[in-house]
């Protein structure tokens, strides 16, 4: 489900150890999926997204110290989860507790990737605003639930970096070569992060759109039938990379695939000045939410 047909979509191929790493995958958190389902009604009011709320204390902490944040760019700090629903509007306060309800599972360290407590979640909850805030300034088509897929577009890694860890002398070996790291994986180890992140979504029975945004996070080109919605996730993706530049650390920005700002219909003028804002918005996420 979710991913296009003869392209590895149903994980036979993968070595039965990480096979055995996804069937066992927690489901996503309570929490998560109430607040999910509320996001798809047409309707929703801040007593529902409450209610859900109250029985989640901790839940509840999350949310405001994520509203709180700079990077939500509130003029006034919010004490109550009303009064963050009054300045935020309901929707937007939705979507930021659908991603605290995320940081249990995205808020430790990432081995194989070298990712630090929180890391994960951090870029994600970025990538997930920018996707939002592009959508809407460029007022692109089928870009309802963006916000999703580009929260949860790494979710693999969680599965994968232990393997990575195992193989890591091998895959730097390739992708010293020029080679991107997710091709390295899959040379490596059958498979990648972007594929075991959709396999995830598949098994928590998220829509093929979802899903497929995820699949192809890094290669929305080889998609056979592309949606805006993936391009949208891989371009919000590269931009809120750490430093906003490549992998060799020199500052540079990562060149975007031509193809996707294309369909995009986005100058590379545009892409470097959003790439610039978004290392703002990161920073003020950063500086605001401290992790153990």
């Amino acid at each position: 489900m979710g991913i296009p047909e003869g392209q590895n979509a149903l994980g036979n191929d993968l070595p039965d150890e990480i096979m055995m790493k996804v069937k066992s995958f927690p489901s996503m958190p309570r929490s998560g999926i109430k607040l999910r389902a509320l996001l798809a009604k047409e309707d929703v009011s801040a007593d529902e997204i409450e209610e859900i709320l109250r029985h989640d204390p901790g839940l509840a902490t999350n949310v405001l110290r994520l509203a709180n944040s700079a990077y939500f760019g509130l003029r006034k700090k919010v004490g109550t989860l009303k009064h963050a629903v009054m300045l935020l509007g309901v929707k937007r306060f939705a979507q930021i507790a659908v991603s605290a309800s995320m940081s249990k599972s995205m808020d430790k360290a990432v081995e194989g990737y070298d990712l630090s407590p929180g890391e994960l979640w951090l870029h994600s909850i970025a990538v997930s605003n920018t996707a939002e805030a592009l959508a809407i300034e460029r007022k692109l088509a089928e870009t309802d639930d963006v916000f999703t897929p580009a929260l949860l577009h790494d979710m693999g890694k969680l599965i994968l970096g232990q393997f990575v860890k195992k193989e890591q002398q091998n895959i730097k070996r390739i992708t010293a070569q020029g080679m991107p790291l997710d091709l390295a994986e899959h040379m490596v180890l059958g498979t990648d992060h972007a594929e075991i992140g959709a396999m995830i979504l598949a098994r928590w029975s998220f829509p093929d759109d979802i899903v497929n945004a995820v699949r192809w996070h890094h290669t929305p080109e080889r998609i056979n039938n592309a949606t805006t919605k993936s391009d949208i996730v891989y371009l919000s993706n590269i931009v809120c990379q750490p430093d906003v530049t490549g992998d060799s650390g020199d500052g540079q920005l990562i060149s975007p695939s031509s193809i996707v700002l294309n369909r995009l219909d986005i100058k590379l003028e545009e892409y470097e000045t959003l790439a610039g804002k978004t290392h703002n918005w990161m920073k003020n996420l950063s500086d605001t939410l401290v992790f153990d």
